[in-house]
């Protein structure tokens, strides 16, 4: 029984694959495609996930049939398929004509030709709502009771003889309009009647999106992606971006042929890499500098980590800011000798963004011939200033998509806010696509074909040397260099993509910097908190907690990690670098009163304008553990005094016992005993209890009054920083 009916499923399964075949071997898809687009390989794979056969006319041939958007052409379509159906014999095949720049396949072979014979016509167009490019025709075009009235020349379906009939009269030009051609046809009722034509009027095979955008909606369905018709509540085979609906099909196409589902994932996205080997494909790096910028010196290191040989990297520099110059010139002095060229643009030589952008992409001027009149050059890839790559594998992960244009997502820290578009408003700029939160948040993860991508992105050196070898492309008369470059691109039929596979990391914001200190990162807490703690937070706070790094050197007295060595530094500096230090004595016009009981040798945070962002730290680092090591107490780590202190022998070495105008204090050692000093620290009176040799970057923590009396011990040599602050006074 179980062989019988093993026996059964195989003739069955056999049954349906020559069900299949028959299928395929009755339809022949037939297009028109003198280049080999990225929409034409987007075409020609959604025909091979669905087994069609298709044979491309006019390959290698110079295109004579102008664009469609400037105005009518197409005739060079209808000579070409003319001249293909003299060779075609076969009564009984089936032909499907259709666009492929702009073309993508929603199902296969067997549900196109049963919609077509449900149609009960020898030859189907596909039809639209919009009448071109004659209004005046509209009269002369028969009724419908329901769908769209007019006719697509951007895809029909039809039987061989009829196909030859309907397009033996054709004797125009290359640059005519085939779709005026096949309007005048179906519009006589004698031909239409002879061919047997009719119009795909409710969408069931052919969707032309070209004044239908807000009919038609993605469907989710069983592991498959479909576009729907919802004013017709059809499933077309056929989907069509005719005329200014580009960005449309190309959304469309992250979907479907279920490139991308939510059982799945993406599908595709592990197609046709560029798996690298041991010869690594030289990239000239662009970095640009555009505007004041946090951060700088933390992007060079980062630039430095990149896991890619540094003998196949040329880097060049644009920077247009003299506050940066010490940045990168620190940057190349150590490190220029790794790459393999380095070419640097100062802000003294004059140019704005266009043209700077412009020179590096196309090499007109000798220092950007590093890519595209470098023959040894296999891709660009531009970085601005503002991009924090966390991944230091980015570089590789990109050459590997072998696309030709493609970026990492990045996003702004707690925003929306990214290096890509979804879509475009009427006008070229931001608009959100349906599906833009979700990538940006990571529940559709892929690689997706955008209209707009900026910041940071991976571009192919051919493209520099063919499509894109133009002075134009950055050109425009109403839209940013930036949006231009992608506007421009786009009308090349070049794609441009996304990626967020991994995690890439992030773009900082440059609002409200400013660089009227010594060191302007400082006060970057509100604006790239992430960044921030990143520069200045001690690498082991976050384990403080889990980890029990927290000392208990005396009683309620806690010694935990607080700064990074670069906070202690800068801060030190920051102060030192203002320079107005107190005398030290008990009139002092900075507090109310007027009066210190215990003075010291110090800069106040307010006297730096960095009043609010040490209130933000106490808050964000230092409160949760005070909470946690005084349980039931709950601070909002107000403070009227905050300060850094310098102990020096022959100023002031050390401090008297005191109680501190404070519930709890915080004391950050700032630098560090035997290298910067010698002798230091704090003893608390009442338990005979002393910390003397203070970590750096390690803050001490106690209660400050009443039970903690403490004095200073005496700095015997060098210089001691440390930063004080009285909270919940």
């Amino acid at each position: 029984l179980t062989s019988i009916c093993a026996a059964l499923i195989c003739n069955v399964s056999l049954t349906r694959k020559r069900r299949l075949l028959s299928y395929v071997i009755k339809l022949l898809v037939v297009t028109v495609a003198t280049k080999e687009t990225d929409g034409f390989k987007r075409f020609l794979g959604s025909a091979k996930h669905f087994n069609y056969t298709v044979k491309v006319l006019g390959r290698g041939q110079k295109w004579m049939s102008g664009d469609y958007m400037s105005g009518p052409g197409g005739g060079q379509k209808v000579r070409l398929l003319k001249e293909a159906l003299e060779e075609m014999k076969n009564e009984d095949k089936v032909i499907l004509f259709i666009d492929s720049y702009d073309v993508v396949f929603a199902s296969g072979p067997k549900e196109l030709l049963k919609k077509f014979q449900q149609a009960r016509h020898k030859v189907v167009f596909s039809s639209e709502s919009l009448i071109w490019p004659n209004r005046h025709l509209e009269d002369k075009y028969p009724h419908v009771i329901v769908g769209n009235r007019f006719l697509g020349s951007g895809g029909f379906i039809g039987y061989i003889p009829n196909i030859k009939e309907m397009v033996a009269d054709w004797t125009g030009k290359d640059n005519d309009s085939d779709q005026l051609f096949f309007t005048k046809i179906y519009i006589d009722p004698v031909k239409r009647k002879s061919i047997n034509i009719t119009l795909d009027s409710k969408c069931r095979l052919f969707q032309n999106l070209h004044g239908a955008l807000d009919e038609v909606v993605l469907k989710f369905e069983d592991g498959r992606v479909r576009a729907r018709n919802v004013l017709y509540d059809t499933l077309p085979v056929v989907i069509h971006g005719n005329g200014p609906t580009k960005l449309q099909i190309n959304y469309l196409g992250n979907y479907i042929p279920n490139t991308w589902t939510f059982e799945t994932g993406c599908t595709v996205c592990h197609q046709d890499l560029h798996p690298l080997t041991s010869e690594y494909p030289l990239v000239v790096i662009g970095v640009f500098i555009q505007q004041p910028t946090p951060f700088v010196t933390m992007f060079f290191e980062r630039l430095l980590k990149l896991q890619y040989p540094k003998n196949r990297l040329k880097l060049f520099i644009y920077n247009q800011e003299a506050h940066h110059e010490r940045h990168i010139s620190s940057f190349l002095k150590e490190h220029r000798s790794l790459y393999q060229d380095v070419k640097v643009v100062g802000p003294e030589e004059e140019m704005d963004e266009a043209i700077s952008r412009l020179t590096t992409y196309m090499s007109f001027l000798p220092f950007s011939d590093m890519c595209r009149k470098d023959k040894d050059c296999d891709y660009f890839f531009l970085l601005d200033i503002q991009v924090v790559l966390k991944n230091e594998n980015t570089l590789k992960i990109l050459i590997e998509q072998n696309l030709p244009i493609v970026a990492p997502m990045l996003t702004r820290v707690g925003r929306l806010w990214s290096n890509f578009w979804g879509a475009l408003s009427a006008e070229g700029y931001y608009a959100r696509s349906e599906d833009y939160v979700d990538i940006v948040q990571g529940r559709r993860v892929g690689v997706w074909n955008v209209p707009y991508v900026s910041s940071v992105y991976l571009v192919k050196a051919s493209l520099l040397r063919s499509e894109l070898a133009d002075y134009e492309l950055f050109n425009s008369n109403t839209l940013d260099p930036d949006m231009a470059f992608c506007h421009n691109i786009r009308d090349k039929g070049i794609f441009m993509y996304v990626t967020n596979m991994h995690t890439f990391g992030r773009i900082l914001s440059t609002d409200n910097y400013q660089t009227s200190h010594l060191h302007n990162d400082l006060w970057q807490i509100f604006e790239n908190p992430v960044d921030w703690q990143e520069r200045y937070i001690h690498e082991n706070y976050t384990y403080i907690m889990k980890d029990k790094l927290i000392e208990n050197p005396c009683p309620d007295v806690y010694w935990f990690p607080i700064f990074s060595d670069v906070a202690c530094n800068h801060l030190v500096e920051e102060m030192e670098h203002y320079g107005k230090w107190s005398g030290g004595g008990n009139k002092d016009t900075r507090i109310q009163g007027g009066y210190e009981n215990v003075p010291t040798i110090d800069i106040h945070m307010n006297q730096i304008n960095f009043e609010k962002e040490w209130h933000k730290f106490l808050l964000e680092y230092i409160a949760p553990i005070t909470e946690k090591m005084y349980p039931g107490y709950y601070t909002k780590a107000q403070f009227e005094l905050a300060f850094v202190v310098r102990y020096k022998p022959d100023e002031q070495p050390s401090l008297r016992p005191h109680h501190d105008a404070s519930t709890f204090t915080i004391n950050i050692a700032l630098n560090q005993v035997g290298p910067d000093y010698q002798g230091g620290g704090c003893r608390f009176l009442r338990y005979d209890c002393s910390i003397q040799a203070p970590r750096k970057g390690w803050s001490l923590m106690h209660p400050g009054r009443l039970t903690h009396y403490h004095e200073g011990l005496p700095t015997t040599a060098g210089v001691r920083y440390i930063a004080v602050s009285f909270v919940d006074p």
